[in-house]
């Protein structure tokens, strides 16, 4: 595997990362506590090995302009933009949700997670699709 197939592998990993989530609150959903946890701590790693391997890439490669000049280029920044935002402020709250749960503070586990569940989902999502749009799209 080289630097160049990074990007691809982050794409499959943030699908996969929201996969697990959605299957994850359909399982609490569910009372099925057994299965929320594992696929909630699967969605964890699959987030993890994400985020190495996003940070492996950038500082390898860099900053990665988009190289296209027409209607598609605001619509990609409309998605970018709060992905970005998004994604950085949202790793604290993901460790003190986990630490909650670890702790067997569910209510302020579900209180928290009622909120960072669908960012984490928004960020796992806009990943592939800034994948295809950056990587994949050709106009």
């Amino acid at each position: 595997m080289s630097l160049n197939d990074l990007p691809a592998l982050n794409a499959v990993l943030n699908g996969i990362s929201a996969v697990l989530l959605y299957l994850g609150w359909k399982a609490i959903r569910a009372k099925k506590k057994t299965m929320h946890k594992k696929l909630m701590v699967s969605a964890l790693i699959s987030s993890s090995i994400f985020l190495s391997s996003y940070l492996v890439y950038h500082y390898n490669v860099g900053s990665i302009p988009y190289p296209f000049h027409d209607w598609t280029r605001p619509v990609y920044f409309m998605i970018l933009i709060p992905h970005v935002i998004l994604a950085g402020l949202m790793l604290p709250f993901i460790i003190t949700g986990v630490f909650y749960a670890w702790k067997g503070i569910f209510t302020k586990h579900k209180k928290l997670m009622r909120w960072v569940w669908p960012v984490w989902m928004y960020v796992s999502v806009t990943g592939v699709v800034i994948y295809i749009m950056l990587y994949r799209i050709n106009p």
